[in-house]
């Protein structure tokens, strides 16, 4: 699961970069308020990549997914990248944690081969 989300956070981090340079050509919004936002958001993707595994890493996951959401009201052209990459958080996590299963199975099978040979 750690690979596939952390996959998916990465180019969350290029995203949030490329949406603040579009939202720096707005007229209505200042460039320390874009910057401050999407270099939170940023660096948010970046430390949740090492969070993952841990305790509310994976709800912390989703509360960035939410603000790529909301950020289309900044940059209409979010909504649609923020879902999009809320869909790829899912199956991150929801595939991610099936090969992680497959793969504790076929360890402990490994194992079990093992103590028998």
């Amino acid at each position: 699961m750690r690979t596939l989300c952390a996959s998916t956070l990465i180019g969350e981090f290029f995203v949030i970069g490329f949406a603040g340079l579009v939202a720096m050509k707005l007229d209505d919004t200042s460039m320390t308020a874009v910057w401050t936002v999407c270099g939170i958001g940023m660096a948010l993707s970046v430390l949740l990549c090492g969070m993952i595994t841990r305790p509310g890493g994976v709800q912390l996951g989703w509360a960035l997914q939410v603000a790529l959401v909301l950020s289309g009201f900044v940059v209409p052209m979010m909504f649609i990248l923020g879902l999009a990459f809320g869909g790829l958080w899912w199956a991150s996590i929801h595939y991610g944690r099936k090969i992680d299963e497959a793969k504790a199975r076929w360890a402990a099978q490994q194992e079990a081969e093992e103590a028998t040979a």
